[in-house]
């Protein structure tokens, strides 16, 4: 084992030795290396001569570039974007992300958490996830309904056993009961298990209650109370687009990153969602946990494993997008600018309630919970939901998500108000014509 893996492990075992317990054989081999980055480092600061230690290319004492690229970046100097990011993601976006948590997630008022670590979005921010805390033949429960590409990331690439359980119960909340029992069954057979929430949800489009999250809250720190080692893992893509009165506001990982010694917190987010900037790939990882006397060396050490994963994968994350997303986050017009989408993307939730309300649709389909995010999902009676997918598109050039045998996902996000009628009725006419 590297020195410095030994290092940064003995520096997380002495604060909390539960959490060197949770981590994974490559988490616990994970290190920041020293060697030319932190030569290069050493000469930024002290070099005032000639520095010839970083692999990018200068120009009388400036960074070169292209002016056919250098045209379609205005009010961004080349050397804040051009130039590699750190793998820990640039200092200023890192702390005003931070920052933001504590604005958005009231309960957090008073917590220690890690500074987020930036990722190449939420997609790459699961994967490094996976690397730095799961072996293979861990456990991680999810839904029946879930996003895909957790299967492709933790099943396939790390080898883990996906366990399941029913998302809705008949009422039309989230099943708790089913939930527990898969959380207890597994904390029973397992040393560790890891809980893997995600609100608002997709494909469904449902955030938890305010009562049914306190109810989360309970079933994990029990859990964890109880001796088995919980990574409570939170996939907040579509965080802030909560819809309804009763929907919890604010992510689970602000009531849960200080709840137990043996419960690890991890917050999955970023601006691809937020600030709706898909293709600029920012995400973040944010680590909570109850940390014996100075937690800042602990977070410190945990940041430096999770950045040397992101180094052995892609070395850093887009500067450009990273520079981007800080300058509009420090805009005046920010938060204005992200009430008014906000506004929108309420205003089509709406639309689709009242659309659905009509009775006409009663044969044709039940509607699954849907209070928050991007999506909503229907559940088919009489047709195949593949079949009718492919029917919608040929026929009136219309195109959905299937998902399994019955369920149909519309991303309202990407429709206006006026067209969220038509999209139904077109397709209750797909099914007619199946019928």
């Amino acid at each position: 084992m590297n020195p410095i893996a030994k290092e940064l492990n003995g520096i997380v075992e002495a604060g909390n030795p539960h959490l060197f317990a949770m981590l994974s054989q490559i988490g616990k081999n994970l290190f920041f290396p020293k060697g030319i980055l932190s030569q290069s480092a050493e000469a930024k600061e002290k070099a005032h001569n000639i520095n010839a230690t970083i692999g990018i290319a200068k120009e009388s004492g400036r960074t070169m570039k292209l002016d056919s690229v250098a045209a379609f970046v205005n009010d961004i100097q080349a050397s804040n974007y051009l130039t590699y990011a750190p793998s820990f993601g640039i200092p200023s976006l890192r702390q005003a992300w931070k920052a933001s948590l504590y604005d958005k997630n009231a309960s957090l008022a008073g917590k220690e958490i890690s500074l987020p670590v930036v990722t190449n979005g939420i997609t790459h921010a699961i994967a490094i996830f996976a690397d730095v805390w799961l072996d293979p033949g861990d456990v991680v429960i999810l839904p029946e309904m879930m996003w895909g590409n957790y299967n492709l990331i933790m099943s396939v690439r790390k080898g883990v056993r996906i366990s399941h359980y029913g998302l809705f119960n008949t009422g039309g909340g989230f099943n708790l009961d089913a939930f527990e029992a898969a959380v207890k069954k597994e904390a029973a057979e397992n040393d560790k298990i890891t809980v893997l929430l995600n609100f608002p949800q997709n494909p469904s489009g449902y955030t938890a209650t305010e009562a049914e999250g306190r109810r989360i809250v309970e079933i994990l720190t029990e859990v964890a109370v109880g001796g088995t080692y919980v990574l409570a893992v939170f996939d907040d893509a579509y965080f802030g687009l909560f819809y309804e009165e009763d929907t919890l506001k604010e992510s689970l990982f602000a009531r849960l990153c200080q709840s137990d010694p043996r419960l690890l917190a991890v917050k999955l987010d970023g601006a691809t969602k937020e600030n709706f900037v898909w293709g600029l790939r920012a995400g973040f990882i944010t680590y909570g946990c109850p940390i014996e006397n100075d937690s800042t060396a602990v977070y410190d050490a945990l940041e430096r494993k999770t950045a040397g994963a992101v180094r052995g994968n892609i070395s850093n994350a887009s500067h450009l997008g990273q520079a981007i997303i800080y300058r509009s986050m420090q805009a005046e017009t920010y938060q204005a600018e992200q009430q008014e989408k906000f506004n929108i993307l309420k205003a089509r939730a709406e639309r689709v309630k009242e659309v659905l309300a009509d009775p006409k649709y009663a044969d044709a389909w039940d509607v699954y919970p849907f209070n928050s995010g991007y999506f909503m999902c229907l559940q088919l009676k009489t047709v195949d939901a593949e079949t009718l997918r492919v029917h919608l598109l040929d026929k009136y050039g219309v195109g959905l998500i299937a998902l399994g045998a019955r369920n149909l996902r519309v991303a309202f996000s990407c429709i206006d108000e006026a067209q969220v009628e038509e999209l139904f009725d077109t397709i209750l006419k797909g099914i007619e014509d199946l019928n």
